[in-house]
């Protein structure tokens, strides 16, 4: 057993919460038991991943995507309503961790995406991504192929770089701003989750390749990353939730 509380501060510090401004309030969202046997991780806040939790029998839950943003609404409205009276009656921790874990050189979703792709993270690239030299170089079409191997997504191609890529760099989620920056910085190829509408013709006018792997699936490896840390530092149980999302 241990103290939510002890856990909570266990990760600000872990992940320099503080340094990562957000778009919402990180950390804890929804206070729940104090003591904590177990915990559970999900990528985004929702109903059936709450009622999952509470099947578990889990005190604490970690998600990355939390369940408060700045620019809702401030009304509590049904959906919203159901998914706090689900925490409520199980007495759950909700904590959320986004940019600040997008971040983190160990248990990041983006250093732990690039090194599945073999995409070696030697460079900070837009202050939350990661960079380097593609291990072995290789085609586009065959570094998809790996993409879809490791992440379990076939992803979304915009193949117009050079035959071999050699450096790429990674900023998951809706990453897609930082595109044009990446081509600057000298990338070959830049993946990220979401593909935006202008970013094939970005990628023929940079000559650089487009990947887009899925939101969901490249901001998974975080947060199971974190339960584990989280479960060996307190001596508690982790269970992470898979609810698969196409987007």
């Amino acid at each position: 057993m241990a103290s939510r509380d002890a856990i909570l501060e266990f990760c600000a510090e872990l992940l320099e919460l503080d340094s990562y401004p957000d778009f919402g309030p990180m950390g804890m969202q929804v206070q729940g038991a104090e003591e904590v046997t177990k915990i559970a991780c999900g990528v985004s806040a929702s109903l059936a991943l709450f009622e999952r939790a509470a099947e578990l029998d889990a005190q604490l839950l970690v998600v990355h995507h939390g369940l408060f943003w700045d620019n809702d609404s401030r009304r509590i409205t049904s959906p919203t309503r159901k998914r706090l009276q689900a925490l409520f009656d199980a007495e759950i921790t909700l904590a959320a961790y986004h940019l600040a874990l997008d971040a983190h050189p160990e248990v990041g979703n983006n250093v732990l995406v690039a090194m599945q792709l073999g995409i070696e993270p030697k460079e900070r690239f837009a202050g939350i991504g990661f960079g380097g030299p593609l291990r072995p170089p290789t085609e586009a079409q065959r570094f998809a192929r790996r993409v879809s191997e490791k992440l379990g997504r076939e992803p979304l191609v915009f193949p117009h770089g050079p035959e071999t890529v050699k450096r790429a760099a990674v900023v998951t989620g809706r990453g897609g701003r930082y595109f044009a920056e990446a081509a600057a910085a000298g990338y070959d190829l830049f993946l990220t989750g979401e593909a935006e509408e202008p970013a094939l013709h970005l990628a023929r006018e940079l000559g650089v390749h487009y990947v887009a792997a899925g939101h969901y699936a490249t901001e998974r490896l975080g947060v199971q990353a974190l339960g584990r840390k989280i479960a060996e530092r307190f001596d508690v149980e982790a269970d992470y939730i898979e609810l698969g999302n196409p987007v």
